[in-house]
């Protein structure tokens, strides 16, 4: 294990689809120098790759735990933007966090308020061409187990995106 660096953290986003996951990882990555791996973007290439319309299973995280490794070893931070919605996967993330010796913030994105979770997640447009959103009924069978770690939760139905990044750059600083 490396010692950490004071300027190389991985910051993982996690949250069911559509409560505002990757609109704050965006409002990080403009203002921290910072890689930002969107697990959406990674599956959707293996899956445009393959040809394949079929869930790739553990291939996106797979690959997004060794880009944040090799980023983390050039001293550059990461922001993760995915799900994250296994014990397991987040425990793969702290991996990576220890064997590069990068700090580790977790972050869980929830919305609080179902009727806008709702709406966000019918209204929304993807921004990948081609990709598939999920329905709400889908994000509603989303198997999502409950963390046992400590996390910073972020309730995006009180909180604006701009002052969720900036809660999320003040725990950089954080012992």
């Amino acid at each position: 294990m490396r010692t950490t660096s004071e300027h190389r953290t991985l910051i993982v986003l996690s949250g069911l689809p559509g409560t505002g996951k990757t609109t704050i990882a965006r409002e990080l990555a403009a203002h921290i120098p910072c890689a930002y791996l969107r697990i959406d973007a990674i599956e959707h290439a293996l899956k445009t790759a393959s040809g394949s319309t079929e869930d790739v299973g553990p291939a996106g995280y797979v690959v997004a735990y060794a880009l944040a490794r090799s980023n983390l070893a050039l001293d550059m931070s990461v922001v993760a933007d995915c799900v994250n919605p296994l014990a397991i996967t987040r425990e793969a993330w702290q991996a990576v966090a220890a064997e590069t010796g990068s700090k580790l913030v977790e972050v869980e994105v929830v919305c609080s308020d179902t009727a806008e979770h709702r709406r966000r997640v019918e209204g929304r447009e993807a921004d990948i061409a081609g990709f598939a959103l999920p329905s709400w009924a889908s994000v509603l069978r989303h198997e999502y187990e409950a963390w046992g770690t400590s996390r910073l939760v972020i309730d995006s139905a009180l909180m604006q995106p701009s002052e969720a990044a900036d809660l999320i750059c003040r725990q950089l600083h954080a012992p």
